[in-house]
């Protein structure tokens, strides 16, 4: 019998400060030099042509000379109104899309009266307990000019739902509505922690999502499935493409499994990738993916439509390769990774602000972060053609290793069940590679400049933004006297229709909207739904 081949490593191997070879973090080793028998004989062909398969070059024919990528902005700290007061601040600054930051309680699906969110309200992102929350951050916001980004994922439903109702409180009818909701529950068990429900009802919220969409929201990209925290989590580059592929498999497998025909929301779909600094690597990364994930929609699921092959993600540089110590540096850091990230041909890209690993970036920190985007646009020359690094012989050995790696890895997954049943693999590897960046750094393998090497003694301290104590108390405050002002019987009696429906096999999202327009918090409402469904436990 013939033994199978070692697959390739994912991870850089630990080999101390003197070695003389260079690696990725993929464990890609690069060549002193690349010339054309680094090249697959076949390149035109896997190359295509832009917007045409295997999209490997861009998934528009004139890219960003016919439509510039969206500019967003992280933002949402506090309260409500603060958070209104930043989205109109980046908009007036030139920001041509908002991305939403949530705290944690809103995350994890708990008002913000709840006993166990003491201390946490407000702190990570905006409080949103109720539609109240909702109206108030989008307060002269007009929903059908801007479209909003929500880093939301266990109650993806629930925001949502509040969204389309603030809309047509403002008179803008669903099918005006464009956006995303992250609602990527699988990175979560994975990588991040704020998951709520197991994976089987989590799972079918997700797709309720991705039919109601269909039904009411036709605009709106119902999940953007995210490589980006398990990046975040310590995950190399071929990593993140395979794990994040492989979670698209499992979405668009249980969304065909519910019934719904998969040109029917493939369109729909959107991915969301981390930018690092290895400029060349990165801009491989985000050229394999597209091309693998063509192949998998073609050949796996049938797809037909064109845009139901092509990957249209976001990307959002690095937050852990930002740096406390000579916090400045970080603006050259976002400057290579957003630079990555247009040469690979983002959809849309959110800059960090260079304070980030201190504390929610300043109104400062956020303009330069949007001016780094304005310059990669109009200064660098990077929109000016389609697909920059193309037949560069290095770029396109590493775009095929970054292919055939991930593809490896994804093997493996399958091998498992997919991703719902390795998620405990998954974990394990990203955990490996994490450890491995760590070792590297510790040693000097990995050069961080003003970290491990180039360090000064003394330490400049930028501004950072501080969010008030007492703005926890405040929106407590405006949650209870929310309480009290409401028709509890009709409450009632809508939360009583949810559970009913929690246990049959309908659609959720109808019975939550019912809710929320009775005036339920987002507690309430995923609190019945925890009541029947119980909550996930890490292994």
């Amino acid at each position: 019998m013939a033994t199978r081949p070692e697959p390739k490593p994912t991870i850089a191997p630990i080999v101390g400060p003197d070695d003389p070879r260079h690696f990725t973090d993929s464990g890609i080793e690069i060549g002193r030099l690349y010339g054309e028998d680094d090249v697959a004989a076949d390149l035109p062909e896997r190359l295509g042509d832009p917007g045409e398969y295997p999209f490997t070059r861009g998934i528009h024919p004139d890219m960003y000379r016919s439509r510039q990528w969206t500019m967003r902005q992280y933002a949402g700290y506090a309260t409500a109104k603060e958070t209104n007061e930043r989205f109109r601040y980046l908009i007036d600054h030139g920001s041509t899309g908002l991305s939403m930051a949530f705290d944690l309680p809103t995350q994890l699906g708990r008002d913000s009266d709840d006993p166990l969110c003491l201390g946490e309200v407000g702190r990570t992102g905006v409080a949103i307990d109720s539609i109240d929350d909702m109206r108030r951050v989008f307060e002269g916001i007009p929903l059908d000019q801007v479209t909003t980004s929500m880093t939301i994922n266990a109650p993806a439903a629930v925001l949502l739902l509040l969204y389309e109702l603030v809309g047509e409180e403002q008179g803008v009818e669903a099918e005006q509505l464009g956006g995303t909701t992250q609602n990527d529950v699988l990175k979560e068990y994975i990588a991040r922690g704020n998951f709520i429900y197991p994976p089987e009802p989590a799972m079918r919220l997700t797709t309720d999502l991705f039919a109601y969409c269909r039904e009411r929201i036709p605009r709106w990209n119902t999940i953007s499935i995210s490589g980006y925290h398990m990046r975040e989590k310590g995950c190399s580059a071929v990593q993140e493409v395979a794990f994040t592929l492989a979670n698209g498999i499992a979405y668009v497998q249980a969304a065909m499994d519910a019934g719904m025909a998969v040109d029917d929301f493939a369109p729909r779909l959107a991915f969301f990738f981390n930018g690092h600094n290895h400029v060349f690597q990165e801009v491989a990364k985000f050229r394999a993916a597209r091309r693998m994930w063509a192949r998998i929609m073609r050949e796996r699921f049938g797809a037909e439509k064109p845009r139901s092959q092509t990957l249209r993600f976001h990307t959002q540089t690095g937050g852990v390769t930002l740096a406390a110590q000579q916090a400045e540096n970080n603006i050259v850091r976002v400057a290579l990774q957003g630079f990555a990230a247009v040469c690979g041909g983002t959809q849309s890209l959110h800059t960090n602000g260079f304070d980030e690993a201190l504390a929610l970036p300043t109104e400062r920190a956020a303009r330069i972060a949007l001016r780094t985007q304005q310059i990669l646009h109009h200064e660098s020359g990077a929109a000016d053609t389609v697909d920059p690094f193309a037949g560069s012989y290095f770029v396109e050995s590493l775009t095929d290793e970054i292919e055939a790696r991930a593809g490896e890895l994804m093997d493996k997954v399958e091998e498992l069940g997919g991703s719902v049943e390795a998620i405990d693999f998954i974990r394990a590897e990203v955990e490996e590679s994490a450890f491995g960046y760590h070792e590297r750094y510790r040693i000097v393998q990995d050069v961080v400049v003003g970290v491990n090497r180039y360090v000064t003694e003394d330490v400049e301290m930028p501004d950072i933004l501080k969010v008030d104590p007492e703005s926890e108390r405040e929106q407590v405050e405006r949650l209870k006297a929310f309480k009290e002002d409401r028709d509890h019987e009709a409450l009632g009696k809508r939360l009583e229709d949810l559970r009913e429906a929690s246990r049959g096999d309908g659609n959720l999202l109808h019975p939550i909207r019912a809710a929320l327009g009775e005036r339920a918090t987002i507690g309430e409402v995923s609190g019945v739904m925890r009541e029947e469904y119980g909550e996930y436990r890490e292994a």
